[in-house]
Protein backbone atom coordinates (compact mmCIF):
# COMPACT_ATOMS: atom_id res chain seq x y z
CA UNK A 1 0.00 0.00 0.00
CA UNK A 2 1.56 3.42 -0.70
CA UNK A 3 0.52 6.22 1.68
CA UNK A 4 0.93 9.97 0.11
CA UNK A 5 1.02 13.99 1.06
CA UNK A 6 1.76 16.44 -1.24
CA UNK A 7 2.47 20.15 -0.95
CA UNK A 8 1.25 21.93 -3.59
CA UNK A 9 2.17 25.87 -4.94
CA UNK A 10 5.52 26.00 -2.67
CA UNK A 11 7.73 29.19 -3.02
CA UNK A 12 10.85 27.29 -3.50
CA UNK A 13 12.38 26.10 -7.09
CA UNK A 14 11.85 22.34 -7.73
CA UNK A 15 15.56 22.18 -8.53
CA UNK A 16 16.51 23.54 -4.82
CA UNK A 17 13.56 20.71 -3.58
CA UNK A 18 15.35 18.15 -5.60
CA UNK A 19 18.63 18.33 -3.79
CA UNK A 20 16.58 17.71 -0.48
CA UNK A 21 14.27 14.97 -1.62
CA UNK A 22 17.14 13.09 -3.25
CA UNK A 23 18.80 12.91 0.06
CA UNK A 24 15.73 10.65 1.70
CA UNK A 25 14.56 8.88 -1.21
CA UNK A 26 14.97 4.95 0.16
CA UNK A 27 15.54 5.63 3.46
CA UNK A 28 13.11 4.35 6.68
CA UNK A 29 10.94 7.52 7.87
CA UNK A 30 13.15 7.90 11.33
CA UNK A 31 16.48 7.96 9.40
CA UNK A 32 14.57 10.50 6.69
CA UNK A 33 13.29 12.37 9.57
CA UNK A 34 16.72 12.81 11.31
CA UNK A 35 18.43 13.71 7.91
CA UNK A 36 15.77 16.86 7.37
CA UNK A 37 16.45 17.80 11.01
CA UNK A 38 20.26 18.06 10.34
CA UNK A 39 19.77 19.79 6.51
CA UNK A 40 20.53 23.07 6.33
CA UNK A 41 18.25 24.13 3.18
CA UNK A 42 15.10 26.51 4.05
CA UNK A 43 12.71 23.76 2.25
CA UNK A 44 13.83 21.25 4.40
CA UNK A 45 11.36 22.09 7.04
CA UNK A 46 8.49 21.73 4.44
CA UNK A 47 9.62 18.36 3.25
CA UNK A 48 9.47 17.18 6.59
CA UNK A 49 6.29 18.76 7.72
CA UNK A 50 5.11 16.56 4.36
CA UNK A 51 6.81 13.13 5.43
CA UNK A 52 5.38 14.04 9.18
CA UNK A 53 1.74 14.47 7.28
CA UNK A 54 2.77 11.14 5.16
CA UNK A 55 3.48 8.81 8.41
CA UNK A 56 0.25 10.77 9.83
CA UNK A 57 -2.01 9.28 6.90
CA UNK A 58 -0.63 6.29 7.12
CA UNK A 59 -1.57 5.89 10.50
CA UNK A 60 -5.14 6.99 9.78
CA UNK A 61 -5.71 4.10 7.70
CA UNK A 62 -4.27 1.82 9.41
CA UNK A 63 -7.03 3.29 12.44
CA UNK A 64 -9.82 4.29 10.75
CA UNK A 65 -10.23 1.77 7.41
CA UNK A 66 -8.73 -1.55 9.19
CA UNK A 67 -5.69 -1.96 7.17
CA UNK A 68 -2.91 -3.52 8.76
CA UNK A 69 0.16 -1.21 8.76
CA UNK A 70 3.12 -1.43 10.72
CA UNK A 71 4.49 2.29 10.58
CA UNK A 72 8.23 1.49 12.09
CA UNK A 73 8.72 -0.51 8.55
CA UNK A 74 7.54 2.37 6.28
CA UNK A 75 10.36 4.02 4.06
CA UNK A 76 10.14 6.81 1.09
CA UNK A 77 9.34 5.00 -1.67
CA UNK A 78 9.89 8.29 -3.86
CA UNK A 79 10.01 11.93 -3.49
CA UNK A 80 9.76 14.13 -6.58
CA UNK A 81 8.94 17.76 -6.94
CA UNK A 82 7.50 19.46 -9.58
CA UNK A 83 7.14 22.41 -11.73
CA UNK A 84 4.21 24.79 -10.37
CA UNK A 85 3.29 27.81 -12.30
CA UNK A 86 5.82 30.45 -12.96
CA UNK A 87 5.52 34.03 -11.58
CA UNK A 88 6.97 36.19 -14.25
CA UNK A 89 8.61 39.79 -12.58
CA UNK A 90 10.30 42.55 -13.98
CA UNK A 91 13.19 44.46 -12.71
CA UNK A 92 14.16 47.79 -13.81
CA UNK A 93 17.48 48.13 -15.86
CA UNK A 94 19.63 50.57 -17.30
CA UNK A 95 18.19 53.63 -19.62
CA UNK A 96 14.87 53.16 -18.76
CA UNK A 97 14.80 49.33 -19.89
CA UNK A 98 13.34 46.38 -17.85
CA UNK A 99 14.52 42.68 -17.49
CA UNK A 100 11.79 40.30 -17.00
CA UNK A 101 13.08 37.44 -14.53
CA UNK A 102 10.69 34.27 -13.35
CA UNK A 103 9.95 33.63 -9.84
CA UNK A 104 9.44 29.69 -9.66
CA UNK A 105 7.37 27.35 -7.39
CA UNK A 106 7.14 23.83 -7.00
CA UNK A 107 4.55 20.82 -6.22
CA UNK A 108 6.45 18.46 -3.50
CA UNK A 109 4.98 14.85 -3.48
CA UNK A 110 6.13 11.96 -0.64
CA UNK A 111 5.04 8.63 -0.96
CA UNK A 112 5.62 5.76 1.52
CA UNK A 113 5.35 2.00 1.50
CA UNK A 114 5.39 -0.85 4.03
CA UNK A 115 8.99 -3.02 3.65
CA UNK A 116 8.81 -6.46 5.00
CA UNK A 117 11.91 -8.43 6.73
CA UNK A 118 13.16 -9.50 4.07
CA UNK A 119 13.60 -5.91 2.40
CA UNK A 120 10.44 -6.28 -0.18
CA UNK A 121 7.27 -4.56 -0.54
CA UNK A 122 4.71 -6.31 1.28
CA UNK A 123 1.81 -4.53 -0.67
CA UNK A 124 1.86 -3.75 -4.43
CA UNK A 125 0.42 -0.64 -5.76
CA UNK A 126 -2.54 -1.14 -8.57
CA UNK A 127 -0.75 -1.35 -11.99
CA UNK A 128 2.68 -2.58 -10.61
CA UNK A 129 4.23 -5.90 -12.19
CA UNK A 130 4.31 -8.43 -9.99
CA UNK A 131 8.02 -8.79 -8.88
CA UNK A 132 7.96 -13.10 -10.91
CA UNK A 133 7.65 -12.00 -14.34
CA UNK A 134 9.58 -11.96 -16.82
CA UNK A 135 10.32 -9.39 -19.38
CA UNK A 136 9.64 -10.53 -23.28
CA UNK A 137 13.23 -11.95 -23.98
CA UNK A 138 14.59 -9.86 -27.06
CA UNK A 139 14.80 -11.49 -30.53
CA UNK A 140 18.24 -12.01 -32.04
CA UNK A 141 18.78 -10.56 -35.34
CA UNK A 142 20.75 -12.17 -38.54
CA UNK A 143 24.41 -12.04 -37.52
CA UNK A 144 25.96 -9.60 -40.81
CA UNK A 145 28.15 -10.77 -43.21
CA UNK A 146 32.17 -10.60 -42.65
CA UNK A 147 33.48 -7.48 -44.92
CA UNK A 148 31.21 -4.75 -45.55
CA UNK A 149 27.89 -3.64 -44.37
CA UNK A 150 24.95 -4.77 -46.64
CA UNK A 151 24.18 -1.05 -48.14
CA UNK A 152 27.92 -0.93 -49.44
CA UNK A 153 27.69 -4.46 -51.20
CA UNK A 154 24.18 -3.48 -52.73
CA UNK A 155 26.00 -0.33 -54.37
CA UNK A 156 28.97 -2.84 -55.22
CA UNK A 157 26.39 -4.99 -57.63
CA UNK A 158 24.84 -2.42 -58.86
CA UNK A 159 27.93 -0.86 -60.48
CA UNK A 160 28.76 -4.38 -61.40
CA UNK A 161 26.17 -4.54 -64.04
CA UNK A 162 26.57 -1.48 -65.43
CA UNK A 163 29.60 -1.65 -66.45
CA UNK A 164 29.31 -5.47 -67.17
CA UNK A 165 29.30 -5.30 -71.07
CA UNK A 166 31.71 -2.35 -71.22
CA UNK A 167 34.81 -3.80 -70.54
Amino acid sequence: MEFRAQARYMRVSPQKARLVLDLIKGKRVEDALNTLVFTKKRVAATVEKLLRSAVENANYLSSEKNIDVNVDNLYVKHAVANDGPRMKRIRPAPMGRAFRYVRRISHIEIALAERGRSGEELATVVGEEAAGSKAPARQKTKPRAKGKAPAQAKTKKKNEKKFAGKR
